[in-house]
């Protein structure tokens, strides 16, 4: 659907240059010490991240996204000796609301990753750990096996435990594949931003790993209002697009919930600069936008979120609706449902030529050659990230997920 509406853009031309050695594999002792490069007005100058409230505006509305990266990884030996490793992506059974998963008790049905399955035909695989003291049986049974994926059934005693309380203690931080190296105790804190709330990533949302406390009272000093949406990243944001036309490529589902008040203020606050923090929150916001499009141009009433991959490329919906209108039509639903939360799932893929509806600002890391984050990025600022990455890369810009962060004005 709706293929003929879309750029033609070649992968190609978003690809650069990127040797193993440039890629952070750990972070600095301190958060805010990392180099922040600013661009604005196509010039290009550079500052460490602590001192990133100097740049922005007085009063404005800065959102950042508050999800929490699960232990994800789980490790099992079978009796063999055999190493299987499964990566929980994300609930099946018996709930697949991602906060109510983690409060589940006996068992749960998760959609994973299994390493090294041919070795694992059948039976049960178990592991054993202390936990406060006694000891846990966590036991992992494949239900299912799927295209690219398992549903893989895990069952624990003691029965009163969470599965939240399972993964903390059982799992390990999923650490992106390009880091070469094994996850230590030390990623259980520095993996995670000093606001991460909601549990559900299995990826950190790596703009925000550069904030501390004291730059968020920096931002306060300012007047600049802080917000939070929750998006919950999948392991399908390390996938490069491996199509030479983006218009073939498959972009990953992410769930997002986002509050009443979030909404609320980005009305309040159009006049003023909007800052975004990272690619998750943008995609978060825009995909709100396109929720409340369609909910005017569809007359519906359909409270759920799901924003499709190529929605707003197509006629239908891309009619120039303003921020306004879209928002308030969201508001007026919520209170027709009296619910104070917009829950739902978006695939939207954000390529150039896409108009940008919220963020004036954004703050995001390095991302890697041929991403859609690095595509979501030339949308914003067009074919200045080239001069950036250039700056970046002569300059010694540490890059990716641990790596140094950018300060970009819309152009």
């Amino acid at each position: 659907m709706g293929m003929k509406f879309l750029p033609t853009i070649k992968i190609s031309d978003y690809n650069y240059n990127l040797p193993q050695h440039r890629i952070a594999q750990f972070p600095l002792s301190e958060r805010d010490k990392s180099k922040l490069l600013i661009y604005k007005n196509h010039q290009i100058s550079e500052d460490i991240f602590k001192n990133i409230s100097g740049y922005l505006p007085h009063s404005g509305l800065l959102i950042y996204n508050e999800t929490k990266v699960i232990q994800a990884r789980l490790n099992f030996t079978k009796e063999s000796g055999a190493a299987i490793e499964i990566f929980c992506l994300e609930p099946v059974a018996p709930t697949r609301e991602t906060q109510l998963a983690f409060q589940q008790k006996e068992q749960v049905v998760w959609k994973c990753l299994v390493g090294n399955s041919k070795k694992w035909k059948s039976g049960s695989l178990i592991k054993e750990l202390i936990y406060k003291g006694e000891v846990v049986q966590l036991t992992a049974n494949r239900v299912e096996q799927l295209q690219g994926h398992s549903l893989i059934e895990f069952r624990w005693k003691p029965q009163n435990l969470t599965f939240s309380e399972i993964l903390t203690e059982a799992g390990i931080i999923p650490l992106p594949p390009y880091m070469k190296r094994r996850s230590e105790d030390s990623d259980k804190i520095r993996y995670q931003t000093v606001y991460a709330n909601a549990e559900g990533s299995v990826a950190a949302p790596t703009a925000g790993l550069h904030f501390t406390n004291d730059v968020i009272q920096s931002l306060k000093r300012k007047q600049i209002t802080i917000e939070e949406v929750t998006l919950h990243i999948g392991a399908g944001t390390f996938k490069p697009v491996s199509t030479d036309e983006i218009s073939d490529h498959e972009m990953h589902t992410e769930k997002i919930v986002v509050n009443r008040s979030v909404i609320q203020q980005v009305l309040d606050k159009l006049d003023e600069k909007i800052i975004v923090v990272g690619t998750t929150t943008t995609r978060t916001l825009e995909s709100l936008y396109w929720h409340g499009v369609k909910l005017i141009v569809d007359g519906s009433r359909q409270e759920y979120l799901d924003i499709q991959q190529w929605d707003p490329y197509d006629p239908k919906y891309n009619k120039g609706i303003s921020v306004e209108d879209s928002f308030e039509r969201i508001l007026q639903l919520m209170d027709q449902k009296k619910i104070s939360e917009i829950h739902g799932q978006t695939r939207l893929m954000i390529v150039p030529g896409y108009q940008y509806r919220i963020p004036d600002i954004m703050i995001t890391n390095f991302h890697m050659p041929k991403s859609t984050l690095l595509l979501l990025v030339s949308a914003f600022i067009g074919d200045g990230w080239k001069d950036a990455y250039n700056y970046a890369m002569n300059n010694d810009f540490r890059f990716l997920s641990y790596g140094d962060s950018c300060l970009f004005f819309k152009q």
